[in-house]
């Protein structure tokens, strides 16, 4: 008993480990646009993803406070890099609203780069 439960715990993990090694990523490759409300107006993205994965995010239009986006810049863009995904990713403290709208932003550029 104690063998066939051990073989099948092995077996599982071997199957996770073979999933999430996968480099096919979960997004199709290529360029992607977003765009969202920040706290001074509309915030567009460009969000670029190689080997299906994000690799690059570029805000090409806003009209933040500068020194609100900066944060975002260095916090909430290689968080959202890091994680692969909008999900999770908090709104930078005194930049609230244009974090928000960086992610929002992202995840619609990203809903168009999902596999189906």
């Amino acid at each position: 008993m104690k063998k066939t439960l051990a073989s099948i715990t092995a077996l599982v993990l071997a199957l996770l480990l073979v999933a999430g090694c996968s480099s096919s990523g979960q997004y199709k490759d290529g360029e992607y646009e977003g765009s969202a409300q920040g706290n001074e107006g509309e915030i567009v993205v460009s969000v670029l993803v190689k080997g299906g994965k994000i690799d690059k995010i570029d805000i090409t239009k806003q009209s933040e406070t500068q020194s609100l986006l900066d944060g975002v810049i260095e916090n909430t863009i290689p968080e959202i890099i890091e994680k692969q995904t909008t999900e999770g990713v908090d709104v930078l403290a005194g930049a609230s609203k244009s974090s928000q709208g960086v992610i929002d932003a992202v995840t619609q550029a990203l809903g168009s780069a999902k596999k189906e």
